[in-house]
C-alpha cells in the first residue's frame, strides 16, 4: 500500500476532516425497493485481444491442425515435410508427413512459435498430445522438446520425451514434459527421430494443471480471475465475432462442439480489422466452444447467456442487404437457436441433449436466457428478430430473449430499436455504451425514468473511454464505479450488466481498455476489474433507498461529485453502502439508518476503498498490486449515525452489519 492510501485509510478510520460539512446519506431500512437479480454483475466475454486462442484456452500451439490459409503458419520447418488433406477427420483434413530427409546427420523437424512464444515453468508438468501413424511398414518415431531459442546448443532442450508410433493407423499418443527452467518465448520441437516416415495430426501442448483439471481446459489463472468475481452472468462467444465479417465467417457454435480435434477452423474477425494492430494470423480453433463456455459459467456459478447471429453480418463492413439473409431465408439459423437450447436443456435422449452427455455432462445447463443479434439496427434486425422469437416462445416459452438497441447509447437507432424492442416483447435490452468521462458522470440518473414495465435492461457493453486517454487508468475506473450506482439503484430496470472487454493479452491487443491484462505467465487485474469485483461480491439482494437532501445521490449539482447507492443482503444481515467521490477533496460523509427496528443497532461495520495517488496509472506486469482495494475495520458510535470520511478521487464500499 503506498503512502497515499495509508494516509487516506487514516482519515478513513479518523472519520472526520477538521473544517468540513458532512454530507448526509440517509438510507431507509425500513422501506425496501427491488430485488437485485443475481444476475446483476456478470461477465462479457469476447475473443478479442487473444482472449481465446492464446489467452483462456490453454492451447499452448498454434495452427495445431495446419489449417490455416497457410497451412505451416506458426510452423517453422526442415528436412522433408510435406503437408497433406486426406486425415482422419473431416473438417480438419490437413497433416504433416515427416519423411527422413536422406543426407546423413541432417533432421527434419518441425518448430511451434506458439502465441507470442510458448511459455512454460521450471518443474511445472506440460502434457503434449498428437494423432499419428507410421507411413511405412515399420514403426516410426519422434522426439518432442521444449526448448529455449536464446540458448545455445544442448542447453536450449529444457524437456523432452520420445513418442514410438507402433503402426499405420491413426492413434492418439501423449507424453508429459517437464521443464528444467521457466522460459517466457520458447518453442515447441518436433523432431523424425526414425528411419522410417510419419504422419502428423493436431499436435497440442497443454499444462496439466488446468482450471478444475479439465484435459481441453482454461488457463488457471486466468479463469480464476474470473471465478474471484462472483459474476452472476456469462455472456459468450462475445459481440462482434458473433456476426463475423461476413456470414461466413460468423460464430457458428455447432462447429465448437463435438470431438476438439474435428472442430473446423473459423476466421477471427479482429485479426485484419485494424491496420496499427494486424494479426494476420489470429484464428478461432473453436477447443474453447459452447460445451467449454457453459461448463465455465457453471463452475463459476453464472448464468450463461450465448449470442447468436440473427442473419445479419456486420452491418459496419457490410452496407448493402446482399451481405445478409434473408428474412425468408433464415429458418437454418432459427433451427440453431432452437437446437442451442436443446443442447443446453434437452435430455439425453435428444440428439443435442445426447451429445452433451457424450461430451461429458448428461445433466441440463439450465439454459434461462439467449440473446439474438449482437449490435444490429434499423429495420432489418426486427424484422429478422421476430421470427426468432416466434420459434423460440413457441418451443421454449421459459426462455428468456435479448435484443439489442445497437451499438451506441443514444441517437437514430436507439431511438429506433427500443420502441420495436417493446413491439416485440423482448425480455431484455442490450445497451452498449464506450464513452468519455462525462458519459459516466452524467448518466447516474439513467434510469431513473425507464418505462418500469419493460422491457428489463441489460447493460451489456460499457467501459470509461477517457477523453485522450483510450487506455486503462485509475480514473476511468472510477467514472465506472460512479455510473453503476445508478445501475445498482434501478435494479428493477437493470438487471444485468457487463463491462467490456474482458481479457487482452499485452502483445496481441486490438482493443482497449480492457478488464484483464496478461502475457503467457501473468495476468493482472486493473483497477476496472476491483470496481466490478467489489460491486457483485457486495451486490446484496434488496435495494434501499438513499438520499442526500431528499434526492438520490447521482452527482448532481449540489452534490459535491458525490454518487451513492445501497442494498441490504438479506441472507447476512448486512446494509451496503457503495459511494464514488469524483471530486478533488475528501468529504465527510455521515451515514444514517433510518426504520430500523426499535432495538437494533450496528454491531460491527468495515469498509473497503480503492483509490490511488496517480488517477492516469493502473495496474501492469512490473507493478502488478499498485492499486488494489484496501480494507479496514470502522469504529462504530454507541448512538446515532456513523461518519466516516471519503477521501478525494475514492470509491468506497461501507458494510455495516
Amino acid at each position: 500500500m503506498n503512502l497515499r492510501s495509508t494516509l487516506l485509510t487514516a482519515a478513513l478510520l479518523a472519520g472526520a476532516v477538521s473544517g468540513m460539512n458532512a454530507e448526509e446519506f440517509v438510507i431507509r431500512t425500513d422501506k425496501p425497493g427491488a430485488t437485485v437479480q443475481p444476475t446483476m454483475y456478470g461477465l462479457f466475454f469476447e475473443d478479442i485481444n487473444y482472449a481465446a486462442d492464446g489467452g483462456l484456452y490453454a492451447e499452448m500451439i498454434k495452427n495445431r491442425s495446419f489449417e490455416f490459409p497457410q497451412s505451416l503458419m506458426g510452423w517453422e520447418s526442415s528436412g522433408k515435410v510435406s503437408v497433406r488433406d486426406d486425415g482422419p477427420f473431416e473438417r480438419n483434413p490437413h497433416y504433416v508427413r515427416l519423411s527422413p530427409p536422406g543426407h546423413g546427420h541432417k533432421r527434419t523437424a518441425l518448430t511451434n512459435e506458439g502465441f507470442f512464444g510458448v511459455a512454460f515453468r521450471k518443474g511445472e508438468e506440460y502434457r503434449f498430445s498428437v494423432w499419428a501413424r507410421s507411413a511405412g511398414d515399420r514403426p516410426s518415431k519422434i522426439r518432442v522438446e521444449l526448448t529455449d531459442p536464446a540458448a545455445m546448443g544442448e542447453t536450449q532442450v529444457m524437456a523432452s520425451a520420445t513418442i514410438d508410433i507402433t503402426g499405420g493407423e491413426w492413434k492418439r499418443y501423449t507424453v508429459r514434459l517437464t521443464p528444467k527452467e521457466t522460459i517466457s518465448k520458447g518453442r515447441l520441437r518436433v523432431f523424425l527421430d526414425s528411419k522410417e516416415a510419419c504422419d502428423l495430426e493436431h499436435l497440442s501442448l497443454f499444462p496439466t494443471d488446468t482450471w478444475q483439471g479439465h484435459e481441453n481446459g482454461l488457463r488457471k489463472d486466468l479463469a480464476q480471475k474470473l471465478a474471484d468475481i462472483h459474476p452472476g452472468l456469462l455472456r459468450f462467444p462475445g459481440g462482434c465475432i458473433v456476426e463475423g465479417t461476413d456470414l461466413a465467417t460468423r460464430y457458428q457454435w455447432k462447429n465448437s462442439v463435438g470431438p476438439v480435434e474435428n472442430r473446423p477452423l473459423n476466421e477471427n474477425r479482429w485479426h485484419y480489422t485494424f491496420p496499427h494492430r494486424f494479426f494476420p494470423d489470429y484464428y478461432q480453433s473453436y477447443g474453447l466452444g459452447f460445451f467449454e463456455y457453459f461448463q465455465l459459467a457453471e463452475e463459476i456459478g453464472a448464468e450463461p447467456l450465448p449470442v447468436l447471429s440473427v442473419g445479419l453480418a456486420c452491418q459496419y463492413q457490410n452496407k448493402g442487404m446482399d451481405a445478409h439473409v434473408p428474412v425468408d431465408s433464415l429458418q437454418p439459423y432459427i433451427d440453431d437457436a432452437l437446437d442451442l437450447i436443446e443442447f443446453a436443456n434437452g435430455p439425453v435422449t435428444t440428439g443435442w441433449g445426447k451429445l452433451r452427455a457424450d461430451m461429458g455432462h448428461p445433466e441440463p445447463f439450465n439454459l434461462k436466457f439467449i440473446g439474438i443479434g449482437n449490435e444490429q439496427w434499423g429495420p432489418e434486425y426486427p424484422e429478422r428478430l421476430e421470427p426468432f422469437m416466434k420459434a423460440i416462445r413457441a418451443k421454449y416459452p421459459d426462455i428468456q430473449i435479448v435484443g439489442s438497441s445497437g451499438p451506441s447509447a443514444s441517437g437514430e437507432k436507439f431511438d429506433y430499436l427500443w420502441p420495436e424492442m417493446k413491439r416485440l416483447k423482448a425480455d431484455l435490452v442490450d445497451e452498449h455504451y464506450y464513452c468519455p468521462e462525462e458519459f459516466f458522470l452524467t448518466q447516474a440518473d439513467r434510469y431513473d425514468s425507464y418505462d418500469r414495465k419493460g422491457p428489463k435492461v441489460f447493460a451489456g457493453e460499457y467501459a470509461c473511454h477517457g477523453k485522450g486517454k483510450k487506455y486503462n487508468h485509475f480514473n476511468a475506473a472510477l467514472m465506472e464505479a460512479a455510473f453503476m450506482t445508478g445501475l445498482e439503484r434501478n435494479a428493477d430496470i437493470v438487471q444485468m450488466a457487463t463491462y467490456a472487454p474482458l481479457f487482452a493479452h499485452v502483445e496481441g491487443w486490438q482493443w482497449r481498455p480492457d478488464m484483464i491484462w496478461f502475457d503467457n505467465l501473468n495476468s493482472i487485474p486493473t483497477a476496472s476489474y476491483f470496481v466490478q469485483q467489489l460491486y457483485s461480491t457486495h451486490k446484496g439482494t434488496r435495494v434501499l433507498p438513499l438520499t442526500m437532501e431528499g434526492k438520490p445521490v447521482t452527482g448532481a449539482d449540489g452534490q459535491n461529485g458525490l454518487y451513492a447507492s445501497a442494498v441490504v443482503d438479506d441472507a447476512s444481515g448486512e446494509y451496503i453502502v457503495k459511494a464514488a467521490n469524483t471530486s478533488d477533496s475528501p468529504r465527510e460523509l455521515t451515514l444514517r439508518f433510518d426504520g430500523m427496528k426499535k432495538g437494533r443497532k450496528l454491531t460491527e461495520g468495515r469498509a473497503i476503498t480503492l483509490s490511488s495517488d496517480d488517477p492516469d496509472a493502473d495496474n501492469t506486469l512490473d507493478n502488478p498490486t499498485r492499486i488494489r482495494p484496501v480494507e479496514t475495520t470502522l469504529t462504530l458510535p454507541a448512538t446515532g449515525p456513523l461518519t466516516v470520511t471519503l477521501p478525494a478521487k475514492t470509491f468506497g464500499v461501507y458494510i455495516l452489519k
